[in-house]
């Protein structure tokens, strides 16, 4: 556990870095261009009031529009991104965000931890991480499909299965679709999911840590697995 929860903190670290960045070169580029384009979008902020007092103007007479108010067809779609933005619920996306990333982030690494246990040659790992890794390549497909379709069953599952959950369901909470009670569904079995994993890999570290010269596959982990402490 102590290993499993050393590399997380890196990882958070790394995170916490990114976002500083993010917001040094954001402020950045506010204070830089902020006026400008302030400017531009109150702009279009009136040539969208404009739009939206007429249900029958299309993109096009958008676009006349921005022209004629002397903004640009980018300038428009720049104040649609910025709205859309501002209409999401922060607080409760970046909440979701760290939950699932670091409950989704210590299932994997403890699974990673009994494969990395079981094996004294990193290149003896290789036909041991393919049933960790198809599970994340299988929640990446499914995270594009819930982009376009965050209410559909195979969405819904997906976001609550826990393999797949800290994937899926980050697509479906910017939408405002996912009810408190599978929220809570998610995140209750995803925890339970990498306590078991992380138990099941202490009891593979335990006996693979001392294991020298030979190839260990699924038949043996799962007998480290069955052992009696």
């Amino acid at each position: 556990m102590g290993k499993i929860i050393g590399v997380a903190l890196v990882a958070l670290t790394q995170f916490f870095i990114w976002i500083a960045l993010t917001i040094a070169i954001v402020t950045a580029v506010q204070t830089i261009a902020g006026p400008k384009v302030l400017q531009s979008m109150g702009g279009m902020e009136q040539v969208m009031a404009e739009a939206g007092a007429d249900s029958h103007i299309g993109p096009e007479d958008l676009a006349a529009m921005a022209e004629q108010a002397g903004q640009d067809s980018n300038s428009l779609g720049m104040l649609k991104i910025v709205n859309q933005i501002r209409s999401l619920d922060w607080v409760t996306i970046i909440g979701c965000f760290l939950i699932y990333f670091l409950l989704g982030y210590l299932l994997y690494a403890s699974m990673f931890a009994a494969i990395g246990a079981a094996v004294d040659n990193e290149a003896d790992t290789s036909q041991l991480q393919l049933p960790v890794t198809i599970p994340l390549i299988i929640g990446l497909f499914i995270m594009l499909h819930t982009f376009e379709h965050p209410s559909s069953t195979l969405s819904v599952w997906a976001s609550i299965i826990p393999w797949t959950s800290p994937m899926v369901m980050l697509a479906r909470v910017p939408f405002g679709v996912v009810p408190a009670w599978q929220l809570i569904l998610s995140i209750v079995l995803l925890f339970l999911t990498f306590l078991a994993t992380a138990w099941l890999s202490a009891k593979v570290y335990k006996i693979g840590i001392l294991t020298y010269g030979k190839k260990s596959s699924f038949k043996d982990l799962l007998k480290w697995m069955k052992l009696k402490d």
